[in-house]
């Protein structure tokens, strides 16, 4: 008698079901409470090392001050701040998909202070009215070109002691920065994620940093000049 062969499993080919994830809230009133997060190309939740390292730059106590992410996604930036106190957040997103996931984790937190809003984000940023935030959240998807424009929205936008939290595959630099109107105050490296922490620039750090940025450029150009050729 011959040995059965083995059976071998047959995968039927169905549609995909999108699957879910969860994160946590690091600390404040709903410390430890889980999120569901839709799994969705592109979506990064924010690591929770990050935004721990984030919120104790930030200070624990967030009361009284008024917040925005502009590129919500999960919304674990707007939802941690909340946590913590901040008066009011408000969680910009595009992807409809998204927006229902974050209006359930409003009503499952009974966050009063956090309004959902479907729209664009740097629109946002640009019709607030100048100097009215303190909290700016900026992690647009990675393969974007909505950096520039969403830093200069943002630097006109927070208040005088205002911050805007930014995270992006590269560092930013100070001669980026300055002619945007801003100055790196705090950064972090976490795996392929850069974490700056960045505030208004004075008229003489911008000075500066947009002084050093044309010498080092004439620098280059003097020397690619002189450089013999090939």
């Amino acid at each position: 008698m011959k040995p059965k062969k083995p059976r071998v499993p047959v995968h039927k080919h169905g549609p995909q079901v999108q699957r879910s994830h969860e994160i946590r809230i690091i600390g404040g009133l709903w410390k430890r409470t889980k999120l569901k997060v839709s799994d969705k190309p592109g979506l990064r939740p924010t690591p929770d090392r990050v935004r721990e390292t984030l919120f104790n730059w930030l200070g624990q106590d967030l009361r009284g001050m008024r917040c925005v992410d502009v590129f919500a996604g999960t919304g674990a930036l707007g939802f941690e701040a909340a946590s913590r106190g901040a008066q009011d957040v408000v969680l910009v997103e595009q992807d409809s998909g998204l927006i229902e996931q974050l209006k359930r984790t409003q009503i499952q937190l009974a966050a009063h202070q956090v309004l959902v809003q479907r729209g664009d984000g740097v629109s946002t940023l640009r019709q607030a009215a100048p100097g009215s935030l303190h909290v700016v959240f900026i992690d647009p998807p990675f393969d974007s070109a909505l950096w520039e424009p969403a830093l200069a929205a943002a630097a006109r936008a927070i208040a005088p002691q205002g911050w805007v939290y930014l995270e992006a595959p590269v560092a930013w630099t100070a001669a980026q920065l300055a002619p945007l109107g801003l100055v790196l105050h705090r950064h972090l490296k976490a795996g392929a994620v850069h974490a700056h922490l960045l505030r208004a620039a004075t008229t003489e750090e911008r000075a500066a940093a947009l002084s050093a940025a044309a010498t080092a450029a004439n620098t280059t150009l003097t020397s690619t000049e002189t450089s013999p050729g090939a």
